[in-house]
Order: C-alpha cells, then structure tokens, then sequence
C-alpha cells in the first residue's frame, strides 16, 4: 500500500455519502468520543468491503463531523484518535485523516505515544500498587498528577483502557471519576516510559547523518527520510525540528532544502559573536514575517503584561518598517 499520496488525487468522502445510522449519545455506558469512534471503525469497516470507499479515501473533517453528529470539535478529534490507535484513519499534515485498512496497520511506527505512554504508566500503577478487581481507582485528574501526564491525555488513555475492558467507565456524575478495574490480567509493555516515538526518531536521525552524510550535505526529502525510518512525515517532520534547534541541521527555504550544520554526537561550538559580521544562518532562513514575529514576541515581553492591548498592525508595521501583510501574517502565528 503506498502511504504517500498527493492531496490532489485524494477522493473527499462527504457526510452525506455516510449512510449508517447515526450513533446514540444519550444515556451511552461510554464516554461519547469512544462511542463516535466504534461508530467511525463500524461504517469504515462495512465500506471498504463493500467497496463503498477505499484505502486513502479523505474522509470528512472533523467540524463536519461535529456538525453532523451535534457534538464540540474536542469530542471528534478525541474519536479520531482513538480511530487511528485501532488502525483505520491516518492523519497526516496539510492533508487531512485518510481511510486505511486496520487488516495491514501496524507497518508504520505509530505517532499516539503521549497517550501509549500514558497508557503503560497507569498499567504500571494498577498492578504496582495492589488494587484489585472491582476497586475504584482516583479520578482522571488525580491520577494525571500521580503518573505524570496532562488531563487531557490521562483521560484518553482511561477510555483506551476501557475500550479493552480493563476497566469500567460506572459515570458517577463526573467524567473524571467513576473508574472501576475490571481486569487485572494483562502485562506492561517495555517500552521506556519517559521516551517519546519523537525522540526515538531523532536519535534514528542522528545516526542516519553520523554514518551517511557530512557537514554541508543535503538530508534527503522528508518523504524519502519517512519511508526509510517508518514513520510518519509529521513525526519525521518534529524529530528534524529538534535537530534544528540543536544547531545540527538548518533549514533553508526553497531548493536550498535541509542541511547538515554539525555532526549529532560531536559537541557544539558556539561561534563568538564578535568574530563574524554576519547574521546567524538561522535567521538568514527565516522568512520576512518571521523575523518580524520573533521582533513583536521580543517586543511583547519587554513592554507589556497579559491582557495589555498591543498597537494597531498598521501603526506596528510602521513602526518596525514592513508592510502590514506582514505584520498580519506574524500576529496570525502568534
């Protein structure tokens, strides 16, 4: 199956050319992400053997689907992942979710690892602090500071666990409570808790440049450098960020592409400042309103406080000399 599809050649399913039923959300014994989301597996499921949609498909966003099902965008996007965790969308920048067949997931290295790490951690904490089948365990939110993990992720990883009948969602009143250990028989996997798919990727990256490339050569395409590590282009794509921070790579707009700055294992050497009238190279890459984004960050921090109303863009474009589309475009990233 080729996963690196071009977004013009992509087939856009409408939520109108989705004909099953819609799901019940009123009075459901699970939260209504997972709920959505079963619904979700069930009509991609159904589909792709009737023939009705097929792999690579672009299924609807997620304001339309929230539209369609009367439900926040948080919601869907919630259902959406959990979608993906069990192999049927893929979502993939600048692109939009793609149907995929859950039959042959699993060939790519997955992306949801804050909620997989979130997930082993509170199976390390169940089976490590001698609660047994049937007790109430704490609250998402009490449970996210025990493990480490933001609410928001904790909870995901609850409704993933529920989902594998691990425990039982009894909705006391409260989202973050009422959850109830059902089964105590399962194992943690192995994978180091506090490591990230991203950083795995990144130190993949640095021994991909330390055995094959040089000071001053050009890494290959992204979606090149995706295939050969197994990952996706988003994933890829935030591993090479924190090259790029690290002052390992540069990237350069255009043709120019993405170059080798300094080899990954070998220590930085912060060139003095005084030794060179040039700019440093990453500024040089930036883009005009991205200069001006990192001068009004500058400039909010050292004369205003949250909640200050900052000039008009057409006095601030005066002010820093630059047209106000490009003041515009830096307050939009901002």
């Amino acid at each position: 199956m080729n996963n690196y599809v071009k977004k013009n050649n992509l087939r856009c399913i409408k939520t109108s050319d989705i004909t099953r039923s819609l799901p019940n959300l009123k009075n459901a014994s699970e939260s209504k992400a997972i709920v959505i989301g079963k619904w979700l597996a069930a009509w991609i499921k159904a589909d792709l053997k009737s023939g009705k949609i097929s792999v690579n498909d672009k299924i609807p966003s997620k304001m339309e689907f929230a539209y369609m099902l009367g439900v926040s965008i948080g919601t869907i996007q919630n259902a959406l992942r959990y979608l993906e965790d069990l192999g049927y969308v893929e979502s993939k920048q600048c692109i939009g979710t793609l149907v995929r067949d859950a039959k042959s997931a699993g060939t790519m290295r997955k992306l949801t690892s804050k909620r997989e790490i979130a997930i082993e951690k509170i199976k390390n904490y169940l089976l490590t602090s001698c609660w047994e089948v049937g007790d109430n365990i704490p609250s998402s939110r009490k449970l996210a500071s025990i493990i480490g993990c933001s609410p928001n992720t904790t909870r995901l990883a609850l409704e993933f666990l529920s989902s594998s009948k691990i425990l039982i969602h009894n909705f006391r009143g409260s989202k973050d409570s009422g959850w109830v250990i059902n089964s105590l028989d399962f194992y943690v996997d192995s994978m180091p808790v506090n490591e990230t798919l991203v950083s795995k990727v990144k130190t993949d990256l640095y021994d991909y440049i330390t055995q094959n490339l040089k000071v001053g050569d050009k890494i290959p395409a992204h979606d090149e450098l995706s295939k050969k590590l197994n990952v996706s282009i988003k994933t890829l794509h935030d591993a090479l960020s924190k090259l790029s921070d690290e002052g390992i790579l540069l990237a350069k707009r255009g043709r120019y592409g993405t170059t080798v700055t300094r080899m990954p294992y070998e220590m930085a050497v912060e060139q003095k400042r005084e030794t060179s009238i040039f700019a440093p190279a990453q500024d040089a890459a930036f883009y005009h309103y991205e200069k001006t984004q990192n001068t009004i960050k500058k400039l909010i921090a050292k004369d205003y406080e949250i909640g200050a109303k900052l000039p008009s863009i057409a006095q601030m474009a005066k002010e820093m000399d630059v047209s106000p589309n490009t003041v515009r475009k830096a307050f939009h990233n901002l």
